[in-house]
């Protein structure tokens, strides 16, 4: 019984003494001062060792699973109708369109080669019949669009020919073309403003081209107004043009149908009008603008020599001067006085190169000294105002000048002081046609200029005569 005591108290001793080292152990690795209660730095390591414990349970796959029973899932199968799907060409499309425009110098074959197209299709394209006189007309700042597919190949490219797109299309070996439809409209509008410190400007900016500026100047008013004196800045104009325009784009501006000047407050106006299917200008009475004659077939030319007797500059002599001479400079060109026949077109003694024109009813004229003439032969109709000529110093001439002769039945009179009769007036019905054109012109440019202006009573630009109703009684 006593030895079975003191073997058990052995092992106590020797338990209580294992406990005591290992004791020692743990408290040599805790910090110094440690009495039971977690410091920040404790609360730290516990929550960094907790995040790696649960990082590791997520990363290992199957970890919570093995741990879990596995049950046994149903899964069930259902039969959809679904709906078909159009792939044609017109839901999935690879057409890339790219727009170039020709730069200075550029070809079409360098355009072909920078955009990658094979050669073959540049030599389809140039031997097309409609395409092939074009190319000759590109211009720098044309453009043009081809269809480049991501497949490397050309599918199609566009191309304006006389204002008219067109569209190739390659299929295969052959070249399908087809035109682009375009939406085209006419307008009839009023551009007006005023005269500033120049009359050519100031139209420019209304949207008038130099074509509208000329029939101005020199068809419709130049017997009235004296473009280089008479106007003010602060004069104005008004003019009705019909306007076309070609997708949204304006490409075209017409021929004035009517024009109004206000010039110190008074009116000056012209009317487009079709008499005998020719287009001519007319006063709003109805009387045409055009003269029988040109007194000066020229323009910018000065007076240097008068009809009369005179010195002759090269033979010295005392001779009958049987026209006019207007100075100008070599290449003016010269105009046909009126409407005519050409009687003679050649080499005349000392008038150098000459034209003779017949005006009929026994008026002739004469153009002498000409440098070259213009596309006209012996017999030709032509009409008041078309290039017969330019001024030069062939024959009898010190200088570039126009000698021009002016005859009634063959006998010389001065083209200054001639005095024609006015060409007939409208009358009948086709007076009253006219006038109710001219109403609705002046209507349209009183419109505008009474936005623009604000004109008083006074000053108002153009007012239709209207009747008062007799009072009653």
């Amino acid at each position: 019984m006593k030895k079975s005591g003191s073997g058990e108290s052995r092992r106590e001793r020797l338990r209580l003494l294992r406990e005591a080292a290992l004791h020692r152990k743990v408290l040599a690795k805790l910090p110094t001062g440690f009495e039971g209660r977690w410091t920040r730095r404790h609360w730290l390591h516990a929550s960094l060792f907790a995040s790696l414990g649960a990082l590791v349970a997520a990363i290992v796959p199957g970890f919570t699973d093995a741990m879990q029973e596995h049950r046994p899932t149903s899964h069930t199968s259902m039969a959809l109708a679904l709906p078909q799907l159009a792939l044609g060409r017109h839901h999935i499309s690879d057409d890339n369109w790219q727009t170039v425009q020709l730069r200075p110098g550029q070809t079409l074959s360098e355009v072909f080669s920078e955009l990658g197209i094979p050669y073959s299709q540049l030599e389809r394209v140039m031997q097309h019949p409609k395409i092939k006189p074009a190319l000759r007309r590109m211009r720098p700042g044309t453009e043009l669009a081809f269809n480049l597919p991501r497949d490397g190949s050309v599918r199609a490219m566009t191309i304006t020919i006389d204002d008219q797109p067109m569209e190739l299309e390659f299929t295969g070996t052959a070249l399908r073309e087809r035109m682009i439809p375009q939406e085209v409209t006419t307008r009839t509008v009023v551009l007006s403003g005023n005269v500033g410190k120049s009359l050519f400007a100031s139209a420019r900016k209304v949207g008038l081209g130099r074509k509208q500026l000329a029939q101005l100047t020199d068809e419709m008013f130049k017997y009235d107004i004296d473009f280089d004196s008479d106007l003010d800045e602060d004069d104005r104009f008004s003019v009705v043009v019909d306007q076309t325009w070609k997708n949204g784009q304006l490409s075209d501006t017409g021929p004035v149908l009517a024009a109004a000047f206000t010039v110190d407050s008074k009116l000056k106006s012209a009317f487009r009008h079709v008499r005998d299917g020719k287009p001519g200008y007319y006063t709003a009475e109805g009387r045409p603008l055009q003269r029988a004659f040109i007194r000066m077939p020229i323009p910018y030319a000065r007076l240097t020599s008068r009809f009369g007797a005179r010195r002759h500059p090269v033979l010295g002599s005392m001779r009958m001067h049987k026209g006019v001479d207007y100075g100008a400079s070599t290449g003016t060109p010269i105009m046909a006085a009126g409407d005519a026949r050409v009687q003679f077109v050649g080499r005349k003694g000392g008038y150098g190169n000459t034209v003779i024109l017949d005006h009929g009813r026994g008026y002739t004229t004469l153009y002498g000294h000409m440098s070259s003439f213009a596309k006209i032969r012996r017999g030709q109709r032509i009409a008041q105002g078309t290039v017969i000529g330019r001024v030069g110093s062939t024959g009898l001439a010190t200088g570039p000048h126009l000698h021009y002769e002016f005859r009634v039945n063959g006998v010389h009179r001065n083209p200054l002081s001639m005095t024609m009769p006015p060409p007939q007036p409208l009358s009948g019905a086709a007076l009253v046609a006219f006038k109710n054109e001219t109403r609705r012109a002046l209507d349209k440019i009183r419109e505008v200029e009474d936005v623009i202006y604000y004109p008083g009573e006074d000053t108002q630009v153009a007012k239709t005569e209207t009747k008062k109703p007799p009072r009653k009684g």
